[in-house]
């Protein structure tokens, strides 16, 4: 086993060539607890229906991807002139930057950065604004709205937000976008993990989407439809001019045909969607009350399919952990390289099956507890 690496160096969830390259583990042996993406795999009703249209190829898709708009106003709840499909949650969030051009933007962190990455490619001032560890990393609203008058015309909240797994609720988002409205500020939302989160306490703002036309959500299927490689997204807005203005400026088919097949029929299967929901609700709750008796660790409730948590334990940092877990195959992520989170004592994991949960537990268990 090769581990000649920079210990400074930080593995994402998709970097399983370069783990089996640095620790002489094939990747087909490796589980992915940093990639977030739901353990059940594929759509079943999706793969039956690529399997079938495959000649989709040969054509063009609709420019305006009326059908696939169709079956995800559905799914969500929305209207399908409020939907924009794209190549990707990456390429919408590129497109919207690209037609807002902010000046300065405020995003909420720890937190992906995509975000900061496209703001600065065109011309804009980042600030963060930093969810507090006191406050166990939910979204202080009284402050953050109090924050919003720095002269911000572009405000980013993941939600839940990934690394924390923390969630705002709509009627708190309600708040925040009625402040935003008042100062001339848009306001994008990555709900890339909403559908994950309990249905009880649903995060989600669609149902903002006719109160409020200065936002914009922003979704895509590699995590909860396990579809990484498809390269679909799509993006919710009540601002239909905006909508107009992005279409007429965006490249025409960016989304490939079997991605519009794909889409048509995984978000109509029923079953799969039920039963990740329930895999991931019942899982969600055993790991985060399992991990609630452990001394040596704080955990943060999560909201997603993972979970943030803290080591307690003196001369053990995150990436100890790390090294610990892909000794057994199992990977997990270092959050030393976020914002806020480089002190060393934060990793993250997502909820896979439960007897690989259970590994897990049992591994992580062996450095932090015993």
């Amino acid at each position: 086993m090769t581990e000649q690496i920079d210990a400074r160096e930080h593995f994402h969830g998709s970097d399983l060539e370069k783990i089996e390259k640095c620790f002489g583990i094939p990747k087909e042996k490796i589980t992915g607890f940093g990639a977030n993406v739901n353990p059940l795999g594929l759509s079943p009703l999706m793969r039956e229906g690529l399997l079938q249209h495959i000649d989709a190829v040969t054509s063009y898709p609709d420019p305006a991807y009326t059908q696939l708009r169709g079956h995800i106003a559905a799914y969500t709840g929305c209207r399908a002139e409020q939907i924009l499909v794209g190549n990707g949650c990456t390429e919408l969030i590129s497109l919207f930057v690209q037609i807002r051009q902010p000046k300065k933007a405020l995003i909420v962190s720890p937190t992906y950065s995509e975000y900061e990455r496209e703001i600065r490619l065109h011309g804009g001032e980042v600030v963060y604004y930093a969810l507090r560890e006191a406050d166990d990393f939910q979204l202080n609203v009284d402050d953050f709205t109090r924050t919003l008058s720095g002269g911000y015309d572009l405000c980013v909240i993941c939600n839940p937000n990934n690394p924390t797994s923390t969630a705002t609720e709509p009627e708190d988002m309600r708040r925040i976008l009625s402040s935003c409205s008042e100062l001339g500020i848009f306001v994008m939302i990555d709900e890339t993990y909403a559908e994950f989160a309990p249905e009880e306490g649903g995060v989600s703002c669609v149902g903002l989407l006719d109160e409020f036309h200065n936002f914009a959500i922003l979704r895509g299927v590699s995590k909860f439809f396990a579809a990484p490689g498809l390269r679909l997204g799509y993006s919710m807005t009540g601002d239909l001019a905006l909508l107009k203005k992005i279409q007429e400026d965006k490249n025409p088919w960016t989304l490939n045909s079997l991605a519009e097949v794909a889409g048509s029929y995984m978000f109509r299967d029923t079953a799969y969607i039920e039963q990740t929901r329930n895999l991931i609700s019942s899982e969600r709750e055993r790991i985060y009350r399992e991990l609630l008796g452990w001394k040596h660790v704080k955990v943060y409730r999560p909201h997603a399919n993972f979970i943030l948590v803290r080591i307690l334990r003196e001369g053990v940092t995150s990436y100890d952990v790390f090294l610990h877990a892909i000794r057994r195959g199992l990977m997990l992520r270092d959050c030393s390289s976020f914002p806020g989170l480089e002190d060393g004592s934060f990793f993250r994991f997502c909820f896979m099956m439960p007897e690989k949960n259970t590994e897990l537990l049992a591994c992580l268990h062996e450095i932090l507890e015993d």
